[in-house]
């Protein structure tokens, strides 16, 4: 008499066999400034309400605990063989291209079972662009005001001319967007400075100045952004663009680029910690 085989191991048999989803690790750049980290920390809880059942960690690259190194250890110890480190970055600059190559690698010779995906930086992206119309609409501006309003997108700065193209470009993308100008300045590295540039929209003719932040959260820089604005008198000061919704879509979107190319990065037996671009 043939013995029966409980339904739920008979489905176990039927469905194809799935890897376990991996972690997704925030990787943020840290800051004395206790603000960045409750900033990160509120993003990370946005990313658990928006994908239920995905493991999400965060580390830092300094400044703050835990460590990027010291989260991946956990993670190895407790068994974890497949890692999403998803950086909390908007451009390619030093810390995306050596910094954190350098702490995964680390990490995966210490664990050699420990398969870590390095995902892409955020920007550029359409959705950034969304977070920051919807910081300059909280600070008080409506979509009727683009046309009369010039921005003035202002970034932490850097010293890769990659990353100062890229904040250039988006600057003119957005122009396109219904805004009446739109420059790009920085807080460091490079310039102008963003008392600067609103200085330099006034000169133009242009009524009404705002300052848009293109940094992810508070900290030295973002206020050296806001001083300016307030010393050249910019009319609004939208916000930084901390745990906005499309940044956290933004960054799910890059976990799932990053952890769609894992099969293929086996296939042609890339390092496990090389950058995945997104399509």
């Amino acid at each position: 008499m043939p013995v029966p085989v409980p339904a739920r191991s008979l489905v176990r048999r039927l469905l194809p066999y799935r890897e376990p989803r991996p972690v997704l690790l925030v990787v943020a750049h840290g800051s004395r400034d206790p603000r960045h980290a409750a900033t990160v920390r509120a993003l990370t809880r946005r990313l658990r309400a928006l994908r239920p059942g995905l493991r999400v960690e965060t580390g830092f690259l300094d400044f703050d605990t835990p460590s990027v190194g010291g989260v991946l250890d956990r993670l190895a110890r407790a068994g974890v063989r497949d890692v999403v480190a998803q950086p909390l970055l908007l451009t390619r600059a030093f810390h995306a291209k050596s910094d954190i190559p350098a702490v995964l690698r680390a990490a995966e010779q210490r664990h050699p079972r420990l398969r870590i995906r390095q995902g892409e930086v955020l920007g550029p992206s359409p959705l950034l662009g969304a977070a920051l119309e919807r910081r300059l609409y909280e600070a008080g501006l409506t979509p009727a005001d683009k046309s009369s309003t010039g921005v003035v997108l202002a970034s932490a700065g850097s010293s890769d001319p990659e990353a100062i193209a890229v904040i250039a470009d988006i600057a003119r993308e957005w122009r396109h967007t219904g805004w009446c100008a739109v420059r790009p300045a920085f807080a460091s590295a490079s310039l102008p400075r963003t008392e600067d540039a609103v200085r330099a929209l006034r000169a133009e003719g242009v009524r009404r100045v705002a300052v848009a932040p293109y940094v992810i959260a508070p900290g030295r820089l973002p206020d050296r952004i806001a001083a300016g604005a307030r010393a050249a008198g910019a009319d609004t000061l939208a916000e930084v663009l901390g745990a906005a919704p499309e940044v956290a879509r933004l960054m799910l979107r890059r976990f799932d680029d990053a952890a769609g190319a894992a099969g293929a990065a086996d296939a042609s037996a890339a390092p496990a910690w090389e950058l995945a671009r997104p399509a």
